[in-house]
């Protein structure tokens, strides 16, 4: 399923296609695609492929399509503090979005089928908090999996206010998933073929709307024991934050604040998915030169015009200096020179952004503070770069 949008050349291309497109339609949602690049989630040899609005498998490994994520991200409407359950959480891309959007004092779990996926997942986990300049944009919530089938889920397990599924539900599993919601909360999943949000508005009551046609693989069911029991599984613990955590957090925000770094205040995210470097691709510098080439035509038509209503000197048998044929082509070639002149120095400008790092103002800020060394790694969580 996918292929909605065209292709992009980076991250960025991509999400610009996907917002055209309208299937990215929030701020919020739009800053989370951007925050991390969907390549670093693939393995190096389909990286080619990343900025496809395709579904990607390979092995126990699998990618939805762009548009879809951006519907489900968009149909969950996420905000700080509410607890995610993603079943079938994969390479946990979806899953680390999310947490971006949770904020500290969210809950993010996973359900994932295969051992070695969860494992991929938090390699990928790994290198997006230790490299993204990205992650320091954000209060993350970070994501915990567990290795087991979404449909052994102890009964006892506490209920989420957003639930997303991404294997195809069928009619007699729908009300599984129902109870796996809080009153309040959203269900997304892909229930005959159509990608379907539900609503619990009730203890016994729901709204249902479906959102576009799509073609998921279905659920795995689950395989009976030895004992003709299955193995429950049990979800992660709603963790407490420790006093460590908290003052972290705290230490963090103030410092995001006082540099005008806080999510969501003037700053937001940087473009440029991992590095936070502002785009400068060609697509955008395309348009930027058509409309100065619209700017010094209008401005050469205007010129020609005021030269028609005012009459230039005249000469010594009353006729008007005839100069009209030759003012619109100084013009001309006036604002052509002008125009070749800006498009070098936004070229320029654009292969010094691109070669020049961005800066990380919360890290330097925190390297900058006269503290001991192992406390400034713990506030930067212990990331090496």
């Amino acid at each position: 399923m996918g292929g909605a949008v065209s292709a992009g050349e980076d991250n960025d291309e991509l999400i610009d296609n996907l917002k055209e497109a309208h299937y990215i339609r929030s701020e919020l949602v739009e800053q989370a695609f951007r925050a991390i690049d969907r390549a670093d989630y693939y393995l190096e040899e389909f990286r080619d492929n990343a900025y496809k609005d395709l579904a990607w498998r390979h092995g126990n490994i699998h990618l939805s399509a762009p548009c879809i994520y951006s519907e489900v991200m968009e149909a969950l409407d996420l905000q700080p503090g509410l607890s995610f359950l993603n079943l079938g959480s994969g390479t946990g891309y979806l899953s680390t979005m999310v947490g971006l959007i949770l904020g500290p004092f969210g809950v993010n779990h996973g359900v994932e089928l295969h051992g070695d996926v969860i494992e991929y997942a938090y390699q990928r986990l790994e290198f997006f908090i230790k490299t993204s300049d990205s992650f320091d944009k954000f209060e993350f919530c970070e994501p915990s999996f567990v290795v087991g089938n979404c449909l052994e889920i102890t009964p006892e397990s506490r209920q989420y206010d957003r639930v997303y599924c991404g294997a195809g539900v069928q009619r007699e599993h729908e009300d599984y998933m129902k109870n796996l919601l809080k009153v309040g909360g959203i269900l997304v999943l892909p229930l005959e073929e159509k990608l379907t949000k539900i609503t619990r508005t009730g203890y016994n009551t729901w709204e249902t709307k479906k959102i576009i046609a799509v073609s998921f693989a279905p659920l795995v069911l689950p395989k009976n024991k030895d004992n003709g029991k299955t193995k429950m599984v049990p979800l992660p613990m709603f963790e407490v934050r420790t006093l460590q955590d908290l003052a972290r957090i705290s230490i963090r925000h103030t410092l995001k604040k006082s540099t005008g770094q806080e999510h969501g205040r003037g700053g937001g995210v940087a473009r440029g998915g991992a590095g936070g470097a502002p785009k400068s691709g060609p697509r955008f510098k395309r348009r930027r030169v058509h409309r100065r080439r619209m700017d010094s035509v209008l401005l050469a038509n205007k010129h020609m015009f005021l030269n028609r209503m005012l009459p230039g000197p005249m000469d010594d048998n009353n006729n008007c200096d005839d100069t009209e044929g030759e003012r619109p082509e100084e013009s001309r070639m006036g604002g052509e020179a002008e125009e070749e002149d800006e498009e070098e120095e936004e070229e320029r400008e654009g292969r010094e952004l691109r070669s020049e790092p961005a800066v990380n103002v919360l890290r330097e800020r925190i390297l900058g503070l006269p503290l001991p060394e192992p406390l400034k790694m713990y506030l930067l969580y212990y990331r090496e770069k």
